[in-house]
């Protein structure tokens, strides 16, 4: 049957893992409601249906893009199916943008409107942003932990880009070299940020019981910082697993998509790194 394939699309085959995945997701919501609130006869901080939810959502993941590595090395992402990979992962870099635009919104927010009155003039602006974050609240110096952050995950874009290059005309070695490198840098990071963030709760930071609308600038800073730490640590694991197919002579300079995506999601990082750095670090932090 298939030898008589015309046409440049992917039927893929029947597949369990949507039906297990979607399984797995829902008892690992329902989980997280009956750890917190206990549901169905499960008592409060009850967590074993929430980590069972869970592992089955991993396990999923894995054999599900497992077989996508198994389609992608039988040959089965045509031109015309890759163009659709490419599309469906801008996309999704696009949604994430979506997501952390959320999280500026609150500091924007906050800095130029948390008065609750219009501002006619370039003065009413300023002082608005000298009262941001509250007066009282401890800030993270920015160019400390902060600093060293963001040198190490500019370096790690030059990196994972000589990787690519590297791939794309043929040098694996190089190749190598230079993902391990990157990946090194994103456990870098990920540990500088796990330091920087046992300081803040050691020393109670953003927790000024005295400064208003302390709680909600703590919170905002987590939340940003902290799923973007998150995001780090996903496209580390991305990484590896590219790093894995490249070792086992996956990839080749015509068709490494897989490698691609993952570039493009770290320089997408890398980015949002920049904007948190520069405005909620350098500007929102400078009048701490």
């Amino acid at each position: 049957m298939a030898d008589g394939v015309k046409h440049d699309y992917h039927l893929v085959n029947p597949s369990p893992w949507p039906l297990i995945g979607s399984i797995a997701a829902t008892a690992m919501a329902l989980g997280g409601v009956a750890w917190m609130k206990g549901l169905f006869g499960i008592p409060a901080h009850t967590p074993w249906l929430f980590f069972a939810g869970l592992a089955g959502v991993l396990f999923t993941m894995i054999v599900w893009w497992r077989d996508v590595v198994i389609e992608a090395n039988t040959g089965d992402h045509t031109p015309v199916v890759s163009i659709g990979l490419r599309y469906g992962m801008i996309l999704f870099i696009a949604s994430e943008v979506m997501f952390f635009v959320a999280w500026f919104w609150i500091f924007f927010e906050m800095a130029l409107f948390h008065h609750h009155r219009t501002l006619s003039n370039l003065d009413d602006v300023r002082a608005a942003w000298a009262t941001w974050p509250p007066k009282g609240v401890e800030t993270v110096p920015a160019f400390q932990l902060p600093l060293v952050n963001t040198l190490t995950l500019l370096l790690s874009g030059t990196t994972v880009t000589w990787a690519h290059h590297a791939l794309q005309v043929g040098d694996r070695r190089s190749a190598k070299i230079g993902l391990v490198l990157t990946i090194l840098l994103g456990i870098l990071f990920t540990s500088i940020q796990a330091y920087e963030y046992s300081h803040i709760f050691e020393h109670k930071y953003f927790f000024s019981e005295e400064a208003a609308s302390a709680g909600l600038y703590g919170s905002s800073f987590i939340m940003a910082t902290g799923f973007h730490g998150f995001h780090v640590l996903i496209g580390t694991l991305f990484l590896i697993v590219c790093l894995g197919r490249l070792i086992g002579g996956g990839f080749t300079p015509q068709k490494h998509f897989g490698f691609e995506a993952a570039a493009w999601y770290w320089h997408f990082v890398d980015v949002v790194w920049l904007f948190l750095f520069s405005f909620v670090y350098v500007i929102f932090g400078a009048h701490g």
